[in-house]
């Protein structure tokens, strides 16, 4: 099957976040299927990646095209503008047999939809938790919805959720329901074949081998409820001195307030920032810590997934969207307050069996239901709906 995969970001502008591994991962892994895969993306997240822009490029066997991005002009952060790309998507969206468009909200979106229904080439698209138009410039967005994203919405033939609570926004938003095909992400364990040593992350940022380490993974942003982990942390020190408290992760405009915090509750000495790193520093913090915090998410952060992998219990809260498969099976989700967050981590950290049981259960639920594979089939068969559905239209 020809596919073609739309997306703001891609290998390697991890630090995007998770929507650009999703895309990634899928591409990989519908390539070794023997599809032929083609991928729309940018050149630019935070920093210019050094790749020829506006051609196509062999990228693991996917052919990628990253679209100079004249985002970088602008002093402020603001959407991806791919200028080039509509040279490239009026010669060749005619010829894919289907199209997967990650996130609606964009001129990436906007342009390969336009194409997709000039040429009736059907398409799949997946919002990554970003459905209703929430959080960050709710104004902007419904301005956007009300002359692109209902359309957008409307006539895809398929549209991918990652939970039951991100279906439901899907119908708010005025999506047929027999239209939703509700998909959890998976993970390519291949990719920790080979990992780092035990330790290593520890040894290097001086960490003691009897700390209790709190990881937390993804953007320092104010929306992410990570003031709130700081919070429930200053609690919990007071119970187990020795524990290190890190946020790995770039800066989305929070840092500096999130250190004032800490420093004002007199934790910062046990508070440690890495900002964005590499696949393999990542790997190693997961090996060594012991619990994996988020306080607020939506959609199904592929973040959890790596948790599970390596076993981390994972703690979260009632703000957000619902995963069932977290609470009292691999760690616990509590109320939005900063003593519940705090009992919940001590409960786990200070009780190795009860870590343990969570640990397991982690590892089994990666090795079965999020499994790559697994999510490839699932994925792969709504194509096959669309494409069916589409020759009788």
């Amino acid at each position: 099957m020809r596919i073609l995969q739309a997306t703001n970001f891609f290998k390697p502008s991890f630090e995007a976040g998770g929507v650009a591994r999703v895309a990634y991962d899928l591409s990989k892994s519908l390539v070794k299927n023997n599809h032929e895969i083609t991928v729309f993306t940018t050149n630019r997240s935070k920093k210019n990646i050094n790749v020829k822009a506006n051609r196509p490029l062999n990228i693991e066997g996917i052919k990628v095209y990253y679209f100079d991005n004249l985002r970088k002009y602008f002093p402020v952060k603001i959407v991806p503008i791919p200028y080039y790309l509509p040279i490239v998507a009026r010669k060749e969206i005619q010829n894919f047999d289907i199209i997967h468009i990650h996130e609606h909200r964009s001129l990436m979106a906007i342009i390969v939809y336009y194409y997709a229904k000039k040429y009736n080439i059907p398409y799949v698209l997946q919002a990554h938790g970003s459905v209703l138009p929430f959080l960050q410039k709710q104004n902007l967005k419904k301005i956007f919805d009300i002359f692109f994203g209902y359309n957008i919405l409307k006539d895809a033939s398929k549209v991918i959720a990652l939970n039951e609570t991100e279906a439901s926004q899907y119908q708010k938003m005025g999506v047929n329901p027999y239209k939703i095909e509700v998909i959890p992400n998976g993970i390519d364990l291949s990719d920790y074949n080979n990992v780092p040593k035990k330790g290593t992350f520890r040894a290097k940022n001086s960490i003691s081998i009897n700390d209790k380490i709190i990881l937390y993974v993804g953007r320092l942003h104010r929306n992410k409820g990570i003031d709130l982990l700081v919070n429930s942390y200053s609690i919990l020190i007071k119970n187990i001195p020795d524990s290190k408290l890190v946020f790995m992760g770039p800066d989305d405009g929070f840092r500096i307030e999130l250190e004032l915090l800490c420093e004002n509750l007199g934790v910062r000495e046990n508070v440690l920032f890495t900002g964005f790193v590499d696949f393999d520093t990542k790997v190693a913090a997961l090996i060594d810590s012991d619990i994996f915090v988020t306080p607020t998410f939506s959609g199904f952060p592929v973040s959890f997934l790596e948790a599970c992998v390596f076993g981390l219990p994972i703690i979260t809260t009632t703000k957000g969207d619902n995963l069932d498969w977290i609470d009292n099976k691999v760690g616990y989700v509590v109320p939005y307050n900063d003593e519940e967050l705090s009992d919940a981590m001590f409960n786990i950290l200070s009780d190795e069996t009860l870590r343990k049981k969570y640990s397991d259960e982690a590892n089994k639920l990666i090795e079965t239901i999020f499994s790559m594979d697994v999510f490839i089939n699932n994925v792969y068969a709504v194509y096959q709906k669309c494409v069916k559905q589409s020759k009788y239209m």
